[in-house]
């Protein structure tokens, strides 16, 4: 492809798909995830804000080491301190970027920065030029720009391009644009700035009329090259402009775009499913491209016309978003070698001997209980396996409910707290309520229960349930996952999954500190 017809891929899964409450990763999770887009070929991977927390950079320098093959970037406000920290972070990148960001709308410059235009154009100026001590790819991003004024935003749009910017985002930070107004800006600015040849036009879009996809593609269409976009269209509030929706639609309307993303894409549902099982927050079935329906047929018209002629109802082939129907068939007698094996083909790479011994031992105990293992009880146990022991201070031991009609629910509970077993019981409404409060007994945590979730992994009545309990306390909000057979076994331990990232010190509050 050519320059010109390329549209890059900015996946920003990790940075704004994080503000999700609840959807904080950590630095492991952050790495895995970046593995997957890496496989996905996305041209550019937000890896977080460094300046957020020492655990928001320990974890950007991370994805930073990992990754080779795509380009690494942090955000920072327009503050030296927050690009020292995004710097230093992205030292160890084979391509950093540095995202800087200022906010240029009027409401934004009056009532949030209390800054006239005058000083927001010299402090962002200021702010590349700054940047480039580390790095030559600067992309600079007018906070609020759906909501600007456009003489201002040629403004400074031309004055950052000049101080070096070779990206520039145009963000609709509130989901407030519909797509012929927002591809209309796009269109307004390449023509107005006089040095827009001089660097790549970006798009940033919120989902908070559920446009974000069609005001993405109404500003390619006008001549953006890049897309800022999450797997599963994760974000803060509604969302981000999905990934998967973006690249899919470019692919199969190319005779309305005239653009191409490098993207593998079968490698969509996988790197689909790996974020929805480390954020927990499951895809809904309807989901374009990558929810379970997406390529399911029930009017008997429909079914019929597929089978006499695919395109007749699908415009995609499953095959090539990554749908399949590979099959673990291992079982309880199978090694140590296949079973590392298969999850090599999956992505999952064990950082040691420890780590693989771990989830070998968990998945013999699937193995007793199952008898087919799908990819997607393999990924579920990788994430029960991959827990920091570092910050395990709560682990469960055992667990009896009691549940009948007519009576009250009991549970009696063993957990390990910090290497010293201690009972719990308690009565409830229903055997996982009754579980949640025995646990509560002993750990104390002083939570709120603000989620509570249940998904089948796979299909049939021995599929793993897998949980996901999202916990709040004095401001905080975690997620926590638990995977079983017994969906009172696997909601015992998503609550104790929670319990112990509420544990873990230096963790930062829920990552509202920036948005672009």
């Amino acid at each position: 492809m050519s320059e010109q017809s390329q549209l890059i891929i900015f996946d920003t899964t990790l940075r704004d798909g994080e503000q999700s409450p609840g959807a904080s990763m950590t630095r492991e999770e952050k790495v895995r995830i970046a593995r997957a887009l890496e496989r996905l070929r996305v041209d550019v991977i937000e890896a977080g804000f460094p300046a957020a927390s020492p655990g928001d950079a320990a974890a950007v320098k991370a994805v930073a080491e990992t990754v080779r093959d795509s380009t690494v970037c942090g955000l920072a406000r327009a503050l030296e301190k927050d690009i020292d920290c995004a710097g230093e972070a992205l030292a160890g990148a084979a391509a950093p970027r540095i995202h800087t960001f200022l906010a240029t709308s009027p409401i934004h410059m009056e009532k949030k920065l209390r800054m006239t235009p005058d000083q927001v154009v010299t402090q962002a100026v200021h702010a590349v030029r700054y940047a480039r001590r580390y790095t030559d790819d600067i992309e600079f991003s007018p906070e609020d720009a759906g909501r600007s004024e456009l003489d201002f935003l040629c403004r400074v749009i031309e004055a950052v391009i000049a101080a070096g910017a070779r990206t520039v985002n145009i963000p609709d930070t509130v989901g407030y644009n519909v797509p012929e107004q927002f591809g209309g800006l796009i269109g307004a600015l390449l023509e107005r700035v006089p040095n827009a040849d001089q660097a790549v036009f970006s798009v940033h879009c919120h989902n908070d009329l559920g446009l974000a996809v069609a005001n993405s593609l109404a500003a390619v269409r006008a001549g953006a090259r890049q897309v800022e976009c999450t797997i599963n269209g994760l974000g803060e509030r509604a969302g981000n402009a999905a990934l998967e929706e973006v690249v899919m639609t470019v692919r199969t309307r190319q005779d309305i775009f005239h653009c191409d993303t490098r993207i593998d894409t079968t490698q969509i549902v996988p790197c689909s499913r790996l974020v929805a099982g480390i954020t927990g927050f499951p895809i809904q079935p309807n989901k374009a491209i990558v929810g379970a329906n997406a390529f399911a047929h029930e009017s008997g018209i429909h079914q019929d016309g597929v089978l006499k002629h695919r395109e007749t109802y699908e415009i995609m082939r499953a095959e090539d978003v990554g749908w399949t129907k590979n099959r673990m068939v291992l079982g309880k007698l199978s090694g140590r070698n296949a079973f590392r094996s298969r999850l090599q083909e999956l992505g999952v790479v064990f950082a040691s001997e420890e780590e693989l011994n771990g989830a070998f031992a968990r998945f013999k105990e699937i193995a007793d209980k199952k008898h087919e293992i799908f990819d997607e009880d393999l990924l579920a146990l990788i994430s029960e396996a991959t827990v920091d022991a570092a910050n395990e201070h709560v682990k469960l031991v055992s667990l009896r409910v009691c549940s009948e009609t007519g009576e009250t629910p009991v549970a009696d509970v063993v957990l390990l707290v910090d290497g010293e077993e201690r009972p719990g019981r308690a009565d409830g409404g229903g055997p996982v309520d009754a579980t949640f409060r025995a646990i509560e007994t002993i750990v104390g945590s002083g939570t709120t229960l603000r989620l509570y979730s249940v998904n089948s992994i796979t299909s049939g009545t021995d599929a793993q349930g897998e949980v996901t309990v999202r916990l709040e306390r004095a401001g905080r909000i975690v997620n926590g996952q638990g995977a079983d057979t017994d969906i009172v076994i696997a909601s015992a331990k998503a609550y104790i999954n929670a319990c112990n990232r509420l544990l873990q010190p230096g963790q930062r509050a829920n990552p509202q500190t920036g948005d672009v």
